[in-house]
């Protein structure tokens, strides 16, 4: 019971984190953004960190099982690697560049 509850805490986290942030930052009035780009990275990087840090937490001090403890730093590392990711896309040092050359070249083949 307590690995579902685990395991539906951090899905949660993710769907918010990552689909829900943007969605709620990116209101548009018309062709007027309102919120910043700025404001949606930050919380969304904030959001992860949070995450990351609230599962080594719970592996750390809370979960006495040792599958428990296993499971929370699964979920730790999952979220350190997202927070990566989205920090190397916010800088762009991440981009689809290649998947775009990729697919141009694709439809030349076709």
């Amino acid at each position: 019971m307590r690995r579902f509850l685990i395991q539906g805490i951090n899905c949660g986290l993710v769907i918010i984190i990552l689909i829900g942030v943007p969605a709620v930052t990116g209101t548009q009035m018309g062709t007027l953004q309102v919120s910043s780009t700025r404001t949606a990275r930050m919380l969304i990087l904030w959001g992860l960190s949070l995450a990351a840090a609230g599962n080594a937490a719970t592996a750390l001090g809370w979960a006495k099982d040792r599958k428990d403890r296993t499971l929370c730093w699964k979920w730790a590392v999952a979220f350190v690697v997202l927070l990566g990711v989205e920090y190397a896309c916010f800088q762009g040092h991440l981009n689809f560049n290649w998947l775009k050359q990729t697919l141009l070249w694709l439809q030349k083949l076709l």
